[in-house]
């Protein structure tokens, strides 16, 4: 793919790219916040019913967040990688949404994850699909039209 693909020529980042990096900060914020809740204490465990706003979570669960949103961060600085992230999150937050119809107060459940953690990964996932699937109009293309 060719830098001109890639950005547009007057250095503006197609909105897929701004997503993942709204996305990623977000994660990675709501990470480093939840050890303020968990502190490092039990780090798979879920019998502390610990919650961020309406989201379960635990030590493991805030590991998670950071890595993803660090993620983002690291690939929102190109269009591909930015289309990359989304499918990650496609995938990853959809198998974390099987995970968790099935997991939901269950002694095993090593992510601590509730019902409202559910809607959000799959938003999360329906997020992901779109950073990596919607059409951009790069500068070239306007060109070309």
């Amino acid at each position: 793919m060719t830098a001109s693909a890639d950005n547009t020529s007057t250095g503006a980042r197609p909105w897929p790219q701004i997503l993942a990096l709204v996305f990623g900060a977000v994660y990675l914020l709501v990470g480093i916040v939840g050890f303020f809740v968990t502190g490092f204490d039990n780090f798979a465990d879920n019998s502390q019913h610990e919650m961020l706003l309406f989201f379960m979570i635990n030590p493991l669960h805030n590991v998670v967040h950071i890595v993803i949103g660090l993620a983002g961060l690291l690939l929102a600085r190109t269009l591909t990688g930015a289309r990359t992230y989304g499918w990650l999150l496609a995938v990853g937050y959809a198998a974390a949404f099987v995970y968790g119809l099935i997991a939901v107060g269950e002694s095993w459940d090593f992510l601590n994850i509730n019902a409202a953690d559910n809607v959000l990964h799959i938003l999360t996932a329906v997020v992901g699909l779109v950073i990596a699937l919607a059409p951009v109009r790069t500068a070239t293309a306007a060109r070309t039209a």
